[in-house]
């Protein structure tokens, strides 16, 4: 479906053929990021399964051939217990500057789908105001610093690296080996941990805090907080091995057993949809398609 607004400006699904012009808009939003962080991210993009029919890279707005206007998402689908749930992750939000009037009318031809859960995770605090209006809800409202080598753990828990192939990577669920296969072939650290021989995906990604100054790791994907105690000190002795002592999570307030300080407002997340998303899912984001 292609939504027209006024000025010969058309609202509409992204196309390979577009590709070329999202890529010159995307530079001219955020020239901070090199041609090839948005060539790589675009060509991710595109490799991904399609889901229905959404779109594969989001939407555009297009003035007289010319695309002026760029809202990247990523879709997904989750298993919830209510069922399947899809998931659009909207990022790199950039209209040049003299068609800005009609940045609302994108952003709303693209959370048009009402079954679905858009979620923002780079939400930058001028558009935070916009997003509320727009019927967004924080999905995690600040971040756990913690060190897992030092929480309250299971005794009992244990991780490996995930392999594709192994006797333990055959212990897996169908989605979550998908899960830890994809982020690991993106660089994330994905690992299998175990108690009583039931498989639980765990995924991080490597990153630094505190002025890019103390390595750590961010996590990614966890079944949910449970899970992040119980492994604490399992998955502690594998980042240590890299030098990693600390790890970042997102939260809606502290994470019991883990030894660290919850700071609200603190990269916080949004979404807007009838489901409300985990705070500890941010596998298939911008955040490990992109990088950050």
């Amino acid at each position: 479906m292609v939504v027209s607004v006024p000025a010969n400006v058309v609202c509409r699904a992204i196309e390979e053929r577009d590709l070329p012009g999202v890529l010159d808009c995307l530079m001219r939003g955020f020239p901070e990021r090199s041609r090839d962080f948005w060539t790589q991210g675009l060509a991710r993009l595109g490799g991904r399964p399609p889901i229905g029919d959404y779109p594969r890279y989001g939407h555009l707005l297009e003035a007289e051939g010319r695309v002026v206007g760029v809202l990247l998402q990523i879709v997904t689908q989750r298993a919830t217990p209510a069922g399947p749930m899809v998931r659009a992750n909207m990022s790199s939000w950039c209209v040049d500057p003299e068609y800005r009037s009609y940045a609302h009318p994108l952003h709303a031809r693209a959370i048009s789908r009402r079954e679905a859960v858009y979620l923002t995770v780079t939400a930058a605090p001028h558009t935070v105001p916009t997003l509320k209006a727009f019927g967004y809800r924080a999905s995690s409202e600040g971040q756990t610093i913690y060190a897992p080598l030092l929480s309250r753990a299971d005794r009992r828990a244990r991780v490996v690296d995930y392999a594709p192939e192994t006797p333990e990577a055959k212990r897996l669920a169908s989605e979550d080996a998908r899960l830890l296969a994809d982020h690991a072939a993106l660089g994330c650290i994905a690992l299998i941990g175990f108690v009583d021989d039931e498989a639980r995906p765990l995924i991080f990604q490597r990153r630094r805090i505190l002025r890019a100054l103390i390595p750590c790791a961010h996590l990614v994907y966890c079944r949910d907080g449970d899970d992040l105690a119980r492994f604490s000190r399992a998955y502690g002795r594998r980042l240590a091995r890299e030098g990693r002592f600390f790890v970042v999570a997102d939260a809606l307030g502290p994470i019991d057993g883990l030894a660290g300080r919850y700071f609200p407002g603190r990269e916080p997340r949004y979404f807007k949809g009838p489901l409300v998303p985990s705070p500890f899912d941010l596998a298939d984001t911008e955040l490990v398609i992109f990088g950050r």
